[in-house]
C-alpha cells in the first residue's frame, strides 16, 4: 500500500519573495481598503490602527523588524526545502486556493483536483504585469518560472481522490487542462501550487495533484469543517492505495493575512500539534476570510495528516507586519515527518 512519508504546512505569499523594502508596496493598497477582515469584523486601515494602537506595530513593522523577519522567513523556506528533498516522496498531494487565478466569475467551483498529465506555468506578459495588484509583480519570481514549463501532473492518484470523494458525498470539479483566459491578468497555475513548485520543491517536481479550494469568494466557500472532512476522505484513499508510492501531502496557504491575528495562528499550530480536528473544524467562518481564508488548505491538509503516525513541528513563524496597523502576512512552516527531528521546536 501506498506510504504517507511526509507531511508539510507552509505560507506562499509575497513576503516570502519581495525584499524587506518592497513589502511596503502593498501598504497604498491596505490603506484604500475600506473593509479589512479581522477577528470577524471589518475595518478601515486608521480604524485598525487605532483599534492595536497597544501591540505596539509600529516598532514591529519597522525595516529593522521586517529585515529580521525576512531572513527567518527564508531559513524556513530552505529547511522545508531540504526536508523534502530528504523525504524523497514519489508523489505528492498539494492542498491550495485560487484567486480568479484559474477562475473567474464566469466559474468558481468550491472544490477542483485537477487529473491532467501535465501542469503548466509561465511569466507574466507585458501586458499583464499593469495588471497586478500592487506589489504583485515583485514577488512572481517566487512562484512563477522564467519561461514556459510543464510539470508532471498524476492522473492515476487524482482520479482515485475524486472517485473516492464522490462516494463520500462529496461534489468534486475536475479539470484536465488549465483554462487559458484571454486579456486575464495571470496565466498558468496559480501561486499556492507555484511557490511549492519553485521553493518547497527547488523546481524539481514529482508528479503530484493539485487539489483547488474555493477559499476567498463567497457564496459557495466550503467551511472549514467541509475542508477537514476532505482531506480525512483523502487521507483515507491514500491509506488504500494499492501502490507502493510514497506520498507527501501540503498544506499551501495563510497564514492569518492581510490583517495578521497571532492569536489565530496560534489557534492553529496548537490545533495541528494537538491532532485537535474539532478545534481547526470550529473555527468561526467570519474569522477565516480575506487571505486568512488560506488556512482552510491547513486545514484540508490535516485531516489527511492527522490519523498518521508522522511526527514534528513548527520550523518557525515570522508575523511579518507592513504596517502600524498590523497589515502583512504572517508566515507559519510546521513538518512532520516519520520520525522526529531534533531540531523542530513546539509553538
Amino acid at each position: 500500500m501506498a506510504r504517507i512519508v511526509l507531511g508539510l504546512w507552509t505560507t506562499h505569499g509575497p513576503t516570502l519573495s519581495t525584499t524587506p523594502e518592497q513589502w511596503l508596496l502593498r501598504v497604498k493598497a491596505d490603506r484604500a481598503n475600506p473593509a479589512h477582515s479581522f477577528r470577524g469584523s471589518k475595518y478601515s486601515f486608521d480604524e485598525l490602527v487605532t483599534l492595536r494602537q497597544g501591540e505596539g506595530l509600529a516598532a514591529q513593522s519597522s525595516l529593522e523588524e521586517r529585515t529580521r523577519r525576512h531572513a527567518a522567513c527564508r531559513a524556513a523556506v530552505e529547511r522545508m526545502a531540504d526536508i523534502f528533498e530528504a523525504a524523497r516522496p514519489d508523489v505528492v498531494v498539494i492542498f491550495g486556493n485560487d484567486q480568479q487565478e484559474l477562475f473567474t466569475e464566469a466559474l468558481m467551483p468550491a472544490f477542483t483536483v485537477f487529473n491532467g498529465p501535465t501542469v503548466w506555468n509561465q511569466p507574466s506578459t507585458e501586458a499583464q504585469i499593469p495588471l497586478h495588484a500592487p506589489g504583485i509583480h515583485a514577488a512572481e519570481w517566487g512562484h512563477k518560472p522564467s519561461t514556459y514549463t510543464e510539470y508532471p501532473g498524476h492522473p492515476e492518484l487524482a482520479n482515485r481522490l475524486i472517485g473516492d470523494a464522490v462516494a463520500q458525498g462529496f461534489d468534486i470539479t475536475r479539470a484536465k487542462e488549465l483554462p487559458r483566459h484571454e486579456h486575464h491578468w495571470h496565466s498558468g497555475i496559480g501561486h499556492a501550487f507555484g511557490f511549492v513548485y519553485r521553493q518547497i520543491m527547488r523546481d524539481r517536481v514529482v508528479p503530484h495533484v493539485p487539489v483547488i479550494t474555493n477559499t476567498f469568494f463567497p457564496p459557495n466557500q466550503p467551511t472549514a469543517r467541509r475542508c477537514f472532512d476532505l482531506g480525512r476522505v483523502f487521507g483515507e484513499s491514500l491509506a488504500a492505495w494499492d501502490s507502493d508510492a510514497r506520498v507527501a501531502v501540503i498544506g499551501s496557504g495563510g497564514m492569518s493575512h492581510f490583517v495578521i491575528d497571532e492569536s489565530l495562528d496560534a489557534r492553529v499550530m496548537d490545533a495541528i500539534a494537538h491532532r485537535d480536528g474539532n478545534a481547526l473544524a470550529g473555527i468561526p467562518e467570519t474569522w477565516l476570510q480575506s487571505g486568512s481564508s488560506e488556512l482552510k488548505n491547513w486545514i484540508a491538509a490535516a485531516g489527511a495528516l492527522f490519523p498518521t503516525t508522522l511526527s514534528g513541528g513548527v520550523i518557525d513563524y515570522q508575523p511579518c507586519y507592513r504596517s502600524e496597523a498590523g497589515t502583512g502576512t504572517a508566515n507559519g512552516f510546521v513538518a512532520w515527518q516519520e520520525s522526529r527531528t531534533s531540531d523542530l521546536k513546539t509553538h
